[in-house]
């Protein structure tokens, strides 16, 4: 077990609850709602308690309980936690958050698939599981120092060195892409991946009457919530400036992508308040948001290539999440094995619906293996 995950001393606490005291609130716009960006209500609403009453004491104990561990891989350090799965056979899964996410959201589910009889699933295959952090997000602030780092080479090496042959990958979001990336470069090690999104294919000649409806989906949202993604891509520097510096500001930034991409229904997001505090409270004492937009500028800026995935996959489309492909648009490059259409949930599945997500990776496994 390595040292605390995460320390904060009470100057930094006393200095974040006086400048949410102190933010320079802007004037009101003729809108209601989030059409215009983050509610003002609701990012109130947060903002007080976050300043008055949020126990940042309790969830930094929770945090350094976790069962993490610190190594170095090929001169990287690398942060990770390890779950040991519940019998002798455990099956090994390397889990990869996205953006704007921390370890902290796989841990529910890393927890239901190491120990299934905990969660009502006894006789279940169970995994060891282990949650390696993105290179320069928060716990992990050391950013690679070479533009371009392959994030799934770190993953292979990693796994290499805990000592597993042969190992299955799930991820979401980013973590999707390091996912596809880690089984396309290892198929020998990567028994399969299980993930929530796969990249557009090289290939996109005739395309069937559900993929342009696809395709046109996927613009319709590029063009009507992408606008962080390009600012990421092209100028990320200049919004960390802002967000690095304001809290309430970095909580709206976090804030709107938990409302817009969560199957909320009336709440504001699929995600507690709660966690929405933990999150924003890691990411500002880490001080780690200005890194954690570099995957987006380095896809921009070094792009990776074109996917193409030979060992066994699974997808979980899950109905509140980004536009997502239809099976045969996956298809196109990856070995679509499993294809599972949840009943609820959204981007952020590990977190909202940990339940389904386990069960779906746990099938998966059961065909793939």
């Amino acid at each position: 077990m390595s040292d605390a995950l995460i320390t904060v001393p009470e100057s930094e606490l006393e200095s974040l609850r006086d400048r949410i005291h102190a933010t320079r609130w802007p004037r009101p716009w003729p809108t209601n709602g989030w059409g215009a960006g983050t509610d003002p209500h609701e990012l109130r609403r947060l903002a007080e308690p976050w300043a008055d009453g949020f126990d940042w004491r309790a969830h930094e104990r929770a945090i350094n309980a976790l069962p993490s561990h610190r190594t170095t891989v090929d001169a990287a350090p690398v942060l990770y936690l390890r779950f040991d799965g519940e019998t002798a056979d455990a099956t090994p899964i390397v889990l990869t958050h996205g953006w704007p996410s921390t370890i902290l959201e796989e841990v529910e589910l890393a927890r239901r698939l190491a120990h299934p009889s905990e969660y009502g699933a006894a006789g279940e295959r169970a995994f060891t599981v282990i949650v390696p952090a993105l290179p320069g997000f928060a716990f992990t602030p050391e950013q690679p120092v070479i533009p371009g780092i392959a994030t799934h080479e770190l993953w292979h090496a990693l796994m290499t060195q805990l000592g597993f042959r042969r190992y299955l990958a799930h991820g979401g979001d980013l973590g999707a892409g390091v996912s596809a990336r880690l089984a396309q470069a290892h198929p020998e090690a990567v028994a399969g991946i299980h993930v929530l999104a796969t990249g557009d294919p090289a290939d996109q000649a005739n395309p069937t009457h559900e993929e342009i409806d696809h395709l046109a989906r996927s613009a319709q949202w590029y063009a009507d919530e992408g606008g962080y993604e390009h600012l990421q891509r092209t100028r990320p520097i200049t919004a960390a400036y802002a967000l690095n510096d304001s809290p309430v500001g970095l909580l709206a930034w976090l804030l709107e992508k938990y409302h817009a991409w969560t199957d909320h229904g009336a709440r504001v997001s699929g995600i507690s308040d709660d966690l929405t505090l933990t999150q924003a409270s890691v990411y500002w004492f880490t001080g780690t948001i200005a890194a954690s937009f570099r995957p987006y500028w380095e896809h921009e800026h070094h792009p990776p290539g074109p996917i193409h995935v030979t060992v066994p996959t699974g997808l979980a489309v899950f109905p509140a999440d980004l536009a997502h492909p239809p099976r045969s648009w996956a298809e196109r490059n990856h070995n679509v094995v499993h294809h599972t259409k949840m009943p609820r949930g959204g981007h952020f599945a590990a977190i909202e619906e940990p339940d389904l997500l386990a069960a779906d990776i746990r099938a998966f496994a059961a065909a793939a293996l």
